[in-house]
Order: C-alpha cells, then structure tokens, then sequence
C-alpha cells in the first residue's frame, strides 16, 4: 500500500510504529501475557486494606496527560478501568523513555496494552490500577471513531447501522451495549441445548449441501460440486434428515445451525439464518404448544431475569405460560370478516382480489398460498402477546398430519409474537402413501410457476416407508427469537455479520489508466491524494495550479519526489481531455 491511501492518522501511527521498532520494541510480541484480573473483578473484590496485585490487558480508550503523572483508561472483554501511570513509579532509573516517549508520545487510542500494578482509589474516589509496567502488545494502525461530547452535542458517533453491521469489530469497541446484546444471544442458545438435553433429547448434525432442497416452501440457493459434476443445493431446512433418525431409532434429536434462503432481505428477514429444529417421537402438536411455551419462558428469564420483556417504547410482551390458541380460519374471520372455511381456491381468490383489494394475487397462488398471503396482510401482524395460530388447510402443509376431528386440516402451529412468526410446528405426517401425494401436489405448483413448491424427496419417502413413529416437530427461528429477548426492531442487530449489499467504494483510475496519459506512478498516487480519483478530474486543471497543489503533497509528506515540469504537467491535462473526448 502506498502510504499516500493513508489518512493523516494512519500515516502518523504508522510513524510510531516504525519509531517503537528504532527503539527495539516489537510492536506485536508473540509471548504470552499471563492476565490475572478483569476491570470488573478489580472493582467488585476492592478492599482498602489490601495492596492487591493486578496483572490487566486490554485497549486504551483515553489519555490525560499530566506531567509526570497521567490517567489513561482501559477497555477490556469484561468492562472499563482507570489507569494512573507516574512517571517515576514507571521508569524509577535514569531512563523514562518508557514514559516519556513511549506512553505519552507512541502509544495511540486503539493500542492494546498490559499492565501491572495494585489496586487503588484515587482522590476522586474511582477505583484505579496504579501501573509499575506497561507493555504494548498489539499497535492500532487505524484510529477509532471516539465519541465526543462539547455542550451536550456528540460528536463522532459510530451509530450508521450499515457501518456498524460492515465494521461489528468497531462497533462492538466503541459502542456500549453492543456486546450485551450477543452475550444474551449466547444466553438463548446455552439455556436452549440445556432445556433439550436435560430432558434426553440428542444434538445432531445433518449436511448442509443437499441434493433436493427439501423440508420447507422457500427458493434456495444453488452451488456446483465439482467433485461429482452435480449440482447441489444450500439447505432450506433440516427437517427431512432429523425425520430421517426418528425412522431410525431416536426418541428426541435438535439442530441448532445455519439456513440458506435465496429470498429478501430486510429489517426481519436474512438470506443466511440460524433456525433451531427439534422432533420427539411419541408426541403431538398439543403437546409441543405446552413444551414450546416452558421453553420460552425458561429462556426469558435466563435472559431477563424475569419472563417478561421491556421494549424502550414501554411495551411489554410476556413468555408466562400458557399462551392464547387461535385456528387460523378463525382469526382470518376475526381479523377480515371472511369466513374461508369450506371455501375454494377460486373463492378465495375472488375475496383476495375483488373484496380484500390485495395487489399481486394471481393464478400461480394455490389455495394454501392465498390464504397464507390474507393471513400474512391481515392477521400476523396484529398478534403482539405470543399466540399459537392452529389448524392450517392442509394446501399450506405439505409435511403435517390430517386434523384427526376437522376435514381438510392439519394439525399444525405457527407461533406470533410481536406481529412476527417464530414457530412452526406439526404433529408430523408419517403416511408414506399420503405424503407422496401432498409431495405430487406441490410439483403440480411447481408446474404453475411457484418457485418455492416442494420438490419430491424419494429417499425421505423410502426412509419414511418403514415407518417413523408418530412425532411432533417445531422449528424456531433463532435470530428472530434473539430480537424478541433483547427488544430489539432490526435482526442486523443481533446478528453479528449479517449479510450486506456490496460495500460502494469511490471510483479510481486505476494507475495503469494514469500511465497511459504520461503520469508515473508515484505521481499518480499524489494527484489521487490531491483529490483527483480520476483521469478525467483533471482535464479542466491549469497546469501552474495543478503542479503547485501536486508540489504541497510533496513537501508535506516529505516524498522527495522529483516535480514534474510544468510542460509535463500540461501534457498530461491535454492527454486526460483526449482520453474523456
């Protein structure tokens, strides 16, 4: 990298840098620090009768130089804590270069250092770590967008979200609350696995790149194995695998891992998720409502220390068990006036279109999709208190068991909390004559021009052909279940690299695109410091003016290039107009 793509900061630390090495410092020592206490175990077990020994490491986030005594502030992986570094207890020799020169002059905020030293409490009465030692164990090149504060305005924020989604490793430096938010996420996932396997139910794995993507109504992402010249596909789902081990013997297993759905990205919704799948044989959809709700109770209040959770808006939603049960047809009728029970798919497409006024209906929409769609506009977003919606048509549930009492359903949940899904659960189909027609139904939609139908499994149906118990299984979405724990509105913010639009970087003529107009390389460099990104920037420049903006990159830098005439200059501005021309 030419340092002229530097900053001013970056050019400076990277000066310090290079003087800590002329000093025989390595500025990334490989050895180890043996770390003993964290800023909030020092200030917890404080005792003003005891000179306790500490040895801390972590980030500078602040220096007040004082003299021959200064304060600076350390950020390590538990909290915050206040150094007071003297100069004499420091360097006690002859020497105070240590102080002098490395502290006060080469080490940056960002730097990551350790410390030793004892505890103590200053004048003002903050617990502090009086340091003996300090060692540099790792230079921060790039400087830190620190917040600052004049007049109660602040300056420097790093609160862009797209920034903070792109740069997590700066967001999760500077912004308070950040860490919180993925240590809760850890919290889920820890109570989670703990709820599951004190009750005997296995953790499995089941593969990623699938031959059919099967297990759920979504696009999937497409990849080629190179190896066997096939191509394969992201999973969608990990239900047909777990189902899969039922057949085979085991009485519980759960997935925690990774989906890949090649849909829409928005503020709910990431192409790349983690979703958790749990089947226990011998059971059914009522009793996976009543397992389902101890569960979410159980992981609220190892998350919030209570089963309720508090939004800033000063909503509150509850996880106290037991939750409201509602049939879907019934809360379409709630919510619209529609009664679509016993309806059929060209009924219900006329109350879409001609008496809902719903846009973007057309004939590709099976029954189960148009009562999805009316569902989805009309209903889920109203259901804020966690609400198990039951009973769906079985044209919207290709993988779930007939409604022992009520023709033409199934015995299917999806759980609302919020306006959202998080839950989708069934008392699990395990006819393997039936399945292959629900299977044969959904490539008949395929056939119409759904691009998220179902596409036939024939191993899952073999598999299924000798016999799978009868089985509830449920799926719930992780992330989204992690946002409704934190009271959090963006699923970028409680994951930690959520996937983005490419990053937008400003457009640069490239240095061989520079050579062909007569500028060399080191020059080219200068004019793109100067502000010229492009060839074309400096077709309108006069060459005096050019060369004396061209000359002052120069000399502030120190480059020591020699200046290019003001012929030369001039020829290069004629050869940018006729490459423009």
């Amino acid at each position: 990298m030419n340092i002229l793509e530097l900053s001013e900061q970056e050019i400076g630390r990277r000066q310090s840098l290079q003087a800590l090495r002329d000093m025989g410092i390595n500025p990334y020592p490989a050895d180890e620090f043996p770390v003993n206490a964290w800023s909030d175990d020092i200030k917890a077990k404080f005792n003003e009768n005891e000179k306790r020994e500490v040895v801390v490491a972590g980030r500078l986030m602040g220096k007040r130089i004082m003299g021959k005594a200064s304060f600076a502030e350390l950020q390590d992986s538990k909290g915050r804590i206040q150094l007071y570094i003297s100069r004499d207890d420091l360097c006690p020799g002859e020497d105070k270069d240590l102080y002098n020169k490395v502290f006060k002059k080469l080490l940056d905020i960002g730097d990551i250092v350790g410390v030793k030293g004892y505890v103590f409490r200053t004048q003002m009465g903050e617990i502090s770590v009086h340091v003996e030692d300090i060692k540099l164990l790792s230079k921060s090149l790039k400087p830190l967008p620190i917040v600052k504060y004049k007049d109660g305005v602040a300056y420097d924020k790093f609160d862009d979200p797209e920034q903070r989604a792109r740069q997590r490793y700066v967001d999760l430096i500077v912004n308070d609350g950040v860490k919180d938010t993925f240590l809760k996420r850890a919290v889920v996932l820890r109570t989670m696995r703990k709820f599951f396997d004190d009750r005997g139910y296995t953790e499995v794995e089941t593969p990623i790149l699938q031959n059919i993507p099967g297990g759920a109504s979504a696009k999937p992402f497409i990849t080629h194995f190179n190896a066997l010249n096939i191509d394969m596909y992201m999973r969608i789902a990990t239900e047909l695998y777990l189902k899969r081990l039922i057949v085979g013997g085991f009485e519980g297993v759960y997935e925690i891992g990774k989906n890949f759905r090649n849909e829409g990205m928005d503020r709910f919704h990431n192409p790349e998720f983690t979703c958790l799948e749990l089947y226990v044989s011998y059971k059914d959809y009522n009793w996976m409502m009543t397992f389902t709700e101890q569960l979410l109770e159980t992981i609220c209040t190892a998350v919030n220390g209570k089963p309720e959770v508090e939004y800033p808006d000063g909503k509150v939603i509850s996880f106290k068990a037991p939750f409201r049960r509602l049939p879907i047809l019934d809360a379409i009728k709630e919510k619209t006036g529609f009664d679509l029970d016993g309806k059929s798919e060209d009924e219900i497409r006329d109350i879409a279109v001609n008496k809902l006024k719903m846009e973007g209906i057309d004939e590709t929409f099976g029954k189960g999709k148009l009562i999805d769609e009316i569902f989805g506009e009309f209903c889920e977003g109203t259901f804020i208190q966690p609400t198990f919606i039951t009973d769906y048509p079985v044209e919207m549930s290709p993988l779930t068991k007939m409604h022992r009492s009520k023709p033409g359903l199934t015995e299917r949940f999806e759980l609302m909390v919020n306006g959202k899904e998080l839950a989708n659960a069934y008392s699990e189909l395990n006819d393997p004559i039936d399945q292959e027609q629900r299977f044969v139904d959904q490539m008949k939609l395929a056939d119409k021009g759904d691009d998220e139908a179902m596409i036939i499994d024939h191993d899952f149906l073999r598999a299924l052909q000798y016999g799978m118990p009868p089985t509830s299984g449920i799926g719930i979405g992780i992330d989204r279940l992690v946002m409704l724990m934190t009271a959090k509105e963006n699923i970028q913010e409680i994951m930690l690299f959520p996937q983005l639009k490419p990053e937008v970087k400003i457009p640069q003529s490239s240095i061989k695109e520079w050579a062909a107009i007569g500028v060399p390389e080191n020059w080219a460099y200068v004019l793109r410091k100067a502000g010229f990104n492009l060839v074309a920037d400096i077709r309108d420049q006069k060459a005096q003016g050019l060369q004396q903006k061209i000359g002052e990159i120069n000399k502030k830098y120190k480059l020591g290039y020699d200046k290019p005439s003001l012929d030369e200059i001039d020829s290069w501005i004629k050869a940018s107009t006729a490459t423009v021309e």
